[in-house]
């Protein structure tokens, strides 16, 4: 029995690996989904002498974005956030501006457009430790009673909006 022990533990990490070549990257399981968000309460781009917190929007369903005028993808993804925001549908969307080193945001959103109710300043990147960001541009669903629904790692497009993200506004009745 001991010398099929090598045999048995080798298939059974095979099998793990193949496991592991099948699953979407984009998919990064999130411990947040079905508990509260988390709660900071950090300066507005722009506006020193203003803060936002998420208990703000509490009793609306909302998104919010972690982006960063650093990041590409976000950049790619702006347009449609643009789109939505201007929409009748779409729900409040904050931008946490996460990382900001260079200070870029403010210019940026006044000359792209600014398609968020509020974007708060996590310069330290701390409030995007306590949401679980891995990365940019990564977008929580947040309900009316302030519970994380769903997460999405990687821009939204059009495809991503209408596959994902309407089919779990409609089950929050946004």
């Amino acid at each position: 029995m001991k010398r099929w022990l090598p045999l048995v533990f080798f298939v059974v990490l095979v099998g793990f690996f193949a496991k592991g070549l099948f699953l979407n990257p984009r998919e990064v399981p999130s411990p947040l989904i079905g508990k509260p968000a988390p709660a900071f309460n950090l300066p507005v781009v722009g506006q020193a002498d203003k803060a936002f917190s998420p208990a703000e929007l509490k009793g609306q369903v909302w998104l919010l974005n972690v982006w960063a005028p650093w990041c590409v993808s976000c950049l790619q993804e702006h347009e449609i956030l643009m789109a939505l925001s201007q929409g009748k549908k779409a729900p409040p969307i904050v931008g946490l501006n996460w990382k900001d080193v260079n200070r870029d945001a403010q210019r940026l959103l006044a000359r792209t457009g600014n398609p968020y109710v509020a974007v708060p300043d996590d310069l330290s990147g701390r409030a995007g430790i306590d949401w679980g960001v891995t990365g940019t541009p990564e977008t929580y669903v947040i309900d009316r009673a302030g519970i994380v629904r769903m997460k999405h790692v990687g821009p939204i497009d059009a495809q991503v909006w209408e596959t994902k993200f309407i089919p779990k506004l409609r089950e929050l009745g946004a």
